[in-house]
């Protein structure tokens, strides 16, 4: 995406609109003229237009951030209301990523918005990254959380990461010039919760969205202390703030686990699809195991040491947990596909 400058205009009647929109925000000394300009210049690309990603877009839009992208593959729910304001009932069954669009652009039609109805994937990601300045991780997605973060390390780009489930939440600045996620975080969670299964408060997700926004502003806006390579935590029971540094964090060693896309896959590897008939009817590789079956080495777990084994799953922590457990027995080549959906 082509940079915006959003704080420039021609004409002195568009000179006088957008000092009345940001004047609150620009009398601090903070931003300012030339603070403004950065937040005009600015490319965010932010992963996911649900809870989290409606607070982030609304506020940064209304800022002035000169380019927003919104990758989002889902269409809006009447279940999504209650956490994700952007929306209305007038939205439900449109692609979340367009709405989010059309509801921008009427709030800030001096910001450049584009929609990619698509999910994030290890073979877009290097694409999507390219275009940003920073990248907002507001994707609830464990597997995306680690591509993205993959991405952006390589990349040298900027990532803020939230999560909140259930009455608590955390958000950090990762990449760029502090850690990436895989440095905090180098293991998945044994199970994984959702929104529509742990349940949480729409006020907790809007907390969290609106502290991502608040963190790219002051990322760039250059703000001192930087919120680079700082994690902040939040008990929404009991409204208590916490959180650490993690600027001294070190990068995982060999065992890193990679995603990979399903047409990445080559003729050589062996794939195993952890999901069962129920869950996925169809696969596209012939061997099904589950996940169980793998972590105790019964019959068929054990392959070539040349052969690279790739497990799948819907979100990626089945197959983390069984590639954890070939790598126990001495088989390090492996990779995981995270398939998504509901």
């Amino acid at each position: 995406m082509a940079r915006h400058r959003g704080a420039l205009h021609e004409s002195t009647g568009e000179r006088s609109l957008m000092s009345d929109r940001y004047s609150r925000q620009m009398i601090l000394p903070e931003v300012g003229e030339a603070g403004q300009a950065q937040l005009g210049d600015a490319c965010v690309v932010v992963v996911g237009a649900g809870g989290l990603g409606s607070a982030v877009l609304q506020y940064l839009c209304a800022a002035g951030v000169g380019a927003l992208v919104i990758v989002d593959p889902d269409r809006v729910e009447e279940s999504n209301l209650h956490r994700q304001p952007i929306y209305r009932m007038r939205d439900v069954g449109l692609l979340k990523a367009q709405a989010a669009r059309e509801a921008l652009l009427s709030l800030n039609p001096e910001v450049r918005v584009e929609a990619v109805c698509e999910r994030l994937t290890p073979s877009n990601v290097s694409h999507l990254v390219a275009a940003a300045d920073i990248v907002v991780d507001a994707a609830d997605s464990f597997a995306v959380t680690y591509v993205v973060s993959d991405e952006c390390q390589r990349a040298g780009k900027i990532l803020v990461s939230a999560s909140v489930l259930g009455l608590s939440g955390y958000i950090g600045a990762f990449c760029g010039a502090a850690p990436s996620y895989r440095a905090v975080f180098p293991e998945m969670p044994r199970q994984a919760g959702s929104c529509a299964q742990s349940g949480v408060l729409g006020t907790a997700v809007g907390v969290m969205g609106t502290l991502q926004a608040h963190m790219v502003l002051a990322l760039l806006l250059r703000l001192q202390p930087s919120a680079l390579g700082q994690l902040v935590t939040v008990d929404f029971r009991t409204l208590r703030f916490g959180g650490f540094s993690f600027a001294a964090a070190h990068e995982p060693g060999e065992a890193v686990l990679p995603f990979i896309s399903v047409d990445q896959v080559t003729d050589a590897d062996v794939v195993i699809d952890l999901r069962n008939p129920a869950e996925a009817p169809e696969s596209p590789f012939p061997i099904r195991m589950d996940v169980a079956a793998v972590e105790r080495a019964e019959s068929g777990t054990r392959f070539p040491p040349e052969s690279r084994v790739v497990l799948c799953c819907r979100t990626g922590v089945r197959a983390w947990r069984a590639a954890r457990a070939l790598q126990s027995r001495g088989h390090m080549n492996v990779a995981l596909i995270a398939f998504g959906g509901g």
